[in-house]
């Protein structure tokens, strides 16, 4: 008789045994979840290689390159490219000096190298920029102007130093085309409104119009790139300084394994966004300074239905170490965001400018569809923000109504350890979709300072608050 009793004591002792042991190897896996995040950061990083080149150096002094600020020096740089070149590769050095060119194309197995001192001026007259070349304009390829500097489809490329490109844009050259006034458009200026600018872009994306047959340049008013890598892979931008961007400063697109490196982006014209990763993997953004007239960092996939049908979401980025003043924001994905993004972490970085709007921002509408997911932010220090420390916006809306067939989704959105001393308009503002939620976001040790109003959340899950207080609120 006492054998079931004995039977059932023994089975429940078991079962609790058996819980205990669950319950710590769900903590613990937990806890490894916790940890191993950014160790994933860490693989990303170490999957980027350390560029090497043949020990050949082309200085552009021995191919004519005169350092006046004056003499069109595109002949002899592009003499010192084809050389380094046709020796297997090596660096082509702008020594200390001023020098005007046009656009520099670079080639596979060269780093363009910048003695301190030396500064690169570029052509301000945009013939220089012709032939047109396979480019792109908010998220949509096209034939346009050159990039300032250019490489297309090449590998193990490098521009590096301690010198500074100027583009030389300002209210009398390229920023006019934005069509803003206080950029130094006149009315009876052209403009990239106009309808044979975008709208006839946006027609040939949405048509599909071959690529080779959206041929813009000349009589057109859509400025280039400063930087553009496209389609490359194994690209390093290190040390350098880029002023007075046309438009978009850099812009690595299709392109994997890519280093930005202890650059300084000092520019404040129209949409001057400091990097923009775009359908690339595998980048690596460290220790870099942003001031700039648009997003610091904007991570983006293809605008509508060119996002789609190139369709290569932008994933494994890592930002840390950088320093953000001026710009609509610090860290941001979209609007151009078709194709998606995953993968984002971001760590150890510094926030600060009356003129910074947002921190961390997400942006989308139904016409861009696309995906934001796994974004993770850590250790992150905001002195002041205009707007909001965390924004989100699924109705994110420009160059007029923003509503088409394809529902965004966002989805797991981290933050942890970020201290706010002004979080400006909202701590957080979160604007999802009746349709589409957003999803999964934790707020982890974050607390946020002198914010008018301390949430503005909706259409999005309950955010899940560990130890977070805004304006001294614990939530």
């Amino acid at each position: 008789m006492n054998i079931p009793k004995i039977s059932s004591w023994y089975a429940l002792v078991c079962v609790w045994l058996v819980s205990i042991i669950l319950s710590s190897c769900k903590i613990n896996e937990k806890d490894k979840t916790k940890t191993d995040v950014f160790n994933e950061a860490d693989k990303i990083i170490n999957s980027i290689k350390v560029l090497e080149f043949p020990d050949n150096t082309f200085n552009i002094l021995d191919f004519g390159a005169i350092a006046d600020g004056e003499t069109n020096n595109s002949e002899a740089i592009k003499k010192a490219i084809a050389t380094c070149s046709e020796a297997g590769g090596g660096k082509v050095l702008i020594p200390s000096g001023r020098f005007l060119t046009g656009p520099i194309h670079l080639k596979s197995n060269i780093n363009l190298h910048l003695e301190e001192g030396a500064e690169v001026l570029f052509s301000k007259n945009s013939k220089d920029y012709l032939p047109v070349v396979h480019t792109s304009y908010e998220g949509q390829e096209l034939m346009n102007y050159s990039p300032l500097i250019y490489a297309y489809k090449q590998n193990n490329i490098a521009v590096t130093g301690k010198g500074t490109f100027n583009g030389q844009a300002s209210n009398t050259n390229w920023w006019p085309w934005c069509g803003a006034e206080r950029y130094g458009h006149l009315k009876e200026m052209p403009q990239q409104k106009d309808a044979h600018n975008l709208p006839r872009l946006w027609e040939m994306a949405e048509n599909n119009t071959p690529v080779s047959e959206r041929i813009f340049g000349e009589g057109h008013q859509l400025r280039p790139l400063f930087i553009q890598p496209f389609e490359c892979e194994n690209v390093l931008i290190e040390g350098v300084t880029f002023n007075n961007a046309p438009f978009w400063v850099i812009h690595p697109i299709k392109c994997n394994y890519v280093r930005v490196e202890g650059v300084t982006v000092s520019s404040h014209g129209p949409n001057n966004d400091g990097c923009d990763p775009e359908y690339s993997k595998n980048v690596h953004i460290n220790n870099c300074t942003f001031d700039t007239g648009d997003d610091c960092i904007a991570i983006k996939s293809g605008r509508n239905n060119d996002g789609r049908r190139v369709n290569i979401p932008s994933e494994n980025i890592v930002v840390e170490n950088c320093n953000m003043k001026d710009g609509h924001g610090g860290v941001v994905m979209g609007s151009e965001i078709s194709a998606g993004v995953r993968n984002v972490f971001v760590r150890n970085c510094k926030m600060n400018s009356p003129e910074l709007d947002r921190a961390i921002r997400i942006k989308t509408n139904t016409l861009r569809g696309g995906f934001v997911e796994n974004v993770y932010v850590r250790n992150i220090e905001v002195g002041q923000v205009k707007e909001a420390v965390l924004r989100i916006n699924m109705y994110y809306a420009i160059y007029g109504p923003q509503e088409g067939n394809f529902m965004p989704v966002v989805k797991n959105i981290h933050l942890e350890n970020i201290k706010v001393e002004n979080g400006g308009k909202y701590g957080v503002l979160i604007k999802g979709r009746p349709e589409s939620f957003v999803k999964n976001v934790t707020l982890t040790n974050v607390h946020i300072k002198n914010a008018e109003t301390d949430l503005s959340v909706e259409n999005s899950e309950p955010i899940i608050f560990n130890n977070t207080t805004i304006n001294g609120k614990k939530y």
